[in-house]
């Protein structure tokens, strides 16, 4: 079997100096963890040093967090061993892969590594792994390095390394069983750091603004032009790279090579950008007499797993672009967001790796300083749908006790649950069904397998592997119209064609022979694109009302402006995206990417969330009921029919839970009753009945249940004495003492009796009697209720009906404020009595007339 020369592989890089350290880590306990900066050669020496470890026999199987860093280290390796990519060393990744019978060492993606790990958890052949980049958190790399966890209890002859460019690698072998951690100082060459900060924000409502993308291109070429270096320019994401190309290209005016780096770029592309050149060496356009620099202008690709070989200069847009949930709206998008601190100082390294560099961040020194210090787990912030299908395929529903970094967040896992249960992937307590097993085998989001799968049968399999390529590939659509940009892509009219066209071959090679293939009878190619795209987000089957559209998810979202798809009543809904100010309309959302749908295929789609529900509504003290057929929450029809009992009882206790007790329309007695049983909850407590809304409709059927039965049949509440109703509520045998408890009136000295004015249910305030002055003459103990524990208070009126007083202590009315009020009340209403001594007069209804 062939074998790695170490030395001439590991000749001038640092990690040569750790490989004694590694091999007896892994002599040790079969595991290790190297902690290596980029730079130092990990990626390079690390795999053929395993492979010639004691006791490995099979391939070694490398992780690279991307495609295009897995081909370029496998390519690198072979061209140091001097052997061809797909020999002693090789690569798989998604649509492309190059390995032979001889492959010692082979890159892949974490996402192909999980696949063949729940496929065959014994990895027969393989002879130990590799995880590379461990640090960069993906949500496929976590998921891997927990799968091999559980996999060495079961195969102890399986060694496994995990890399880290950062300061986490023992937090990874602490979960490794305790592996031994390896690590590699950086190369000391000098770095020094500039800031340069913009003139104008960095980012706004829209996103990273153009005025700081001018400002990065101008502070690249200024730099290019004084030191004449090769530079790499790290920006988020794909339209903020084209624009600094094209700014580079001008500004420098062909005195610099501008390359950009990013995962949508053709494999030729990508590798050019990664190739660079021999010192001395010329590019085909470059001048006579000598070389341009190179400018490479990437996304974080080259941050840590991607190697930009001859670069001295570094320009930082101190960005990045994270994946976040929507749990309001049920969006998952990429993010702009400040890169964190750890990031910046990955990217500033690239500068020094082969002597003194220069890393010039476009913010200030301040801004930097209150970065946040770490990169969030793409666990945390992502859709987990493919993650919890792989976990129940593995047989640990919800990723319960794997050896996980992060646990998944419990909200957002358990959304995922529910979309797989819609799709028939997992059952209700969360383990795979067959069918989710059948869609795990498919490499691609389990929403686009089941599109992939299911719209065969109805489309035919060509046409679904077009439109399944489509959507899985990333792009953005141009103009949001999906049909439009399968036509272009057909007729070879955009940039991305030829990689769409082979995703699209190698999807029809994976489902023909499962389907069909013939399709749907008089289908046309643009009615598949919607098809297509509401079996794979059947929850985002959308029908218009007014200007926005209504999800069968119950969200909603509005066209951008000038959309080609405006007018359709129904479409199928592919991506979603936040927007600031009226263009987001009231549900704040834009609809990025949809194709026209009609309603026979939204129905098809989402049957799983067809429903025939029956509704009713309590209004105006009546019930009216209504059968509705609803697409998830898009209402399809309704028809009215007489409310069932069941139906009717929701409808009310709905009402009360809304609006309370005034919700029935009760008359003026009932709502005096149901006041003072609120009181007796309050000061007495149980037995007296809970008369919140809460407590009412918990028990409806204890207390209403005659009047609901009435409703059913066409009677109305509104008006009408609820007092009997609310008196079912009454405890026996202290039913009895209610009417002395919580008397509905008290009896003054006169002789006479008034209401108490009770409190609203929930309300602290206390009982209030309000009567005329001159019927409370010798009463001198206020009146207390509830078996004497509250007081009443009292407001004493003047002959007129109008307050002099409140007191809750007659007593000391009489004595300290009475002569006062006498003294300005006997003129005013002279025809009264004011006794100079109230205490012992008669309390009198009657002038002193009439007396």
């Amino acid at each position: 079997m062939s074998t790695f020369d170490l030395e001439r592989i590991g000749r001038g890089l640092p990690f040569e100096q750790a490989l004694p350290a590694l091999a007896e880590a892994l002599a040790a306990s079969g595991a290790a963890v190297v902690q290596a900066p980029p730079g130092t050669g990990k990626t390079t020496l690390v795999p053929p040093a395993v492979a010639g470890a004691d006791g490995v026999s099979g391939r070694v199987v490398v992780t690279q967090p991307r495609r295009v860093a897995a081909r370029s280290a496998a390519r690198r390796l072979a061209a140091l061993t001097g052997t061809g990519t797909g020999e002693l060393v090789g690569y798989s990744v998604r649509g492309d892969s190059r390995v032979g019978r001889d492959t010692r060492v082979e890159f892949v993606t974490p996402g192909v590594l999980v696949r063949r790990l729940i496929a065959d958890p014994d990895l027969p052949g393989v002879g130990a792994v590799v995880l590379d980049e461990v640090h960069e958190r993906d949500v496929e790399s976590d998921l891997a390095f927990a799968l091999l966890c559980e996999v060495r209890e079961l195969r102890d002859d399986l060694p496994v390394v995990a890399m880290s460019a950062t300061v986490e690698a023992d937090r990874f072998a602490r979960l490794l069983a305790g592996a031994p951690v390896v690590d590699v100082p950086a190369v000391a060459h000098p770095l020094e750091v500039r800031y340069a900060p913009p003139p104008v924000p960095r980012l706004d409502a829209r996103g990273v603004t153009d005025g700081f993308l001018d400002h990065v291109a101008a502070v690249t070429a200024d730099e290019v032009r004084a030191s004449g270096v090769d530079a790499l320019v790290f920006l988020p994401g794909v339209r903020e790279i084209e624009r600094v190309v094209r700014a580079l290209g001008a500004r420098l005016d062909g005195g610099a090579e501008v390359l950009p780096l990013h995962g949508g770029l053709e494999p030729a592309a990508q590798d050019r950008a990664v190739s660079g050149r021999a010192s001395g060496s010329r590019a085909a356009d470059d001048p006579p007499g000598g070389t341009r620099p190179r400018i490479v202008v990437s996304t974080d690709l080259a941050e840590s797993s991607l190697t930009v070989p001859g670069v001295r200069l570094v320009v930082d847009a101190c960005l990045s672009r994270e994946p976040r949930r929507d749990t309001a709206r049920d969006m998952t998008g990429l993010v702009t967001v400040s890169a964190s601190r750890d990031s910046c100082v990955q990217r500033a390294g690239r500068a020094a790796r082969l002597g003194p560099g220069l890393a010039v961040r476009c913010l200030t020194e301040q801004e930097y300083a209150v970065l946040p210090a770490h990169r969030t787990a793409a666990i945390a912030t992502s859709d987990l749908t493919t993650l919890a299908l792989d976990v129940a395929c593995w047989g640990a529903p919800r990723g319960q006790g794997l050896a996980l970094p992060d646990p998944p967040p419990d909200g957002e896992i358990a959304r995922a649950e529910k979309v797989l249960r819609g799709l028939g992937a997992v059952d209700a307590d969360g383990r795979a069904t067959d069918r989710g097993r059948a869609l795990a085998r498919v490499p691609a989001d389990p929403r686009h397998a089941r599109a992939l799968l299911d719209g065969a049968e109805i489309v035919g399999a060509g046409v679904a592997a077009e439109v399944v390529a489509l959507l899985s590939s990333g792009r953005r659509s141009p103009g949001g119209d999906l049909t439009a940009d399968l036509r272009a892509l057909r007729a070879r009219r955009a940039p991305d064609a030829a990689t769409w066209e082979r995703e699209a071959r190698r999807l029809d090679r994976m489902v023909r022979g499962r389907a069909g293939g013939a399709g749907t009878a008089g289908m046309t190619a643009d009615d598949a694109v919607g098809t297509i795209v509401a079996l794979a987000h059947p929850d985002r089957v959308a029908r218009r009302r007014g200007d926005q559209y209504t999800f069968a998810s119950g969200t909603g979202a509005v066209l951008a402006p000038g959309s080609a798809l405006a007018g359709h009543d129904w479409l199928a809904v592919a991506e979603v995206g936040r927007a600031a100010g009226r263009a987001a309309g009231e549900a704040g959302a834009v609809i990025r990417s949809a194709a026209p749908l009609d309603r026979e295929g939204a129905e098809r789609a989402a049957s799983h969330l067809l429903d025939d529900d029956e509704t009713a509504v309590f209004d105006r003290g009546a019930v009216t009921g209504r059968r509705i057929r609803r697409l998830g929450a898009i209402e399809l029809s309704s028809t009215p029919v007489r409310p069932s009992p069941a139906a009717a009882r929701e409808a009310v206790a709905a009402a009360i839970r809304a609006g309370g007790f005034a919700a029935l329309g009760p008359d003026d007695d009932s709502v005096r009753l149901w006041c003072r049983l609120g009181l007796a909850r309050r000061e007495l407590g149980a037995p007296w009945p809970e008369v919140s809304a809460d407590g009412l409709s918990e028990r409806l059927d204890d207390w209403l249940a005659p009047e609901i039965d009435a409703l059913v049949h066409g009677s109305r509440l509104a008006g009408r004495d609820l007092g009997p109703a609310l008196r079912r509520l009454l405890p026996w045998p202290e039913a009895g003492r209610f009417d002395e408890l919580v008397p509905d009136r008290l009896e003054v000295p006169s002789s006479s009796s008034y209401r108490v004015d009770y409190p609203a249910v929930g309300a602290d305030d206390p009982p209030v009697l309000a009567v005329k002055l001159q019927e409370c003459f010798g009463w001198t103990t206020s009146p207390r209720i509830c078996d004497g524990r509250v007081p009443v208070t009292v407001h004493l009126l003047s002959p007129a009906g109008r307050p002099l007083a409140v007191t809750r202590d007659l007593g000391f009315f009489w004595r300290e404020a009475y002569p006062a009020v006498r003294a300005e009340m006997r003129g005013r209403y002279p025809r009264h009595p004011w006794p100079e001594d109230p205490m012992t007069a008669e309390p009198t209804r009657r002038t002193n007339r009439r007396r």
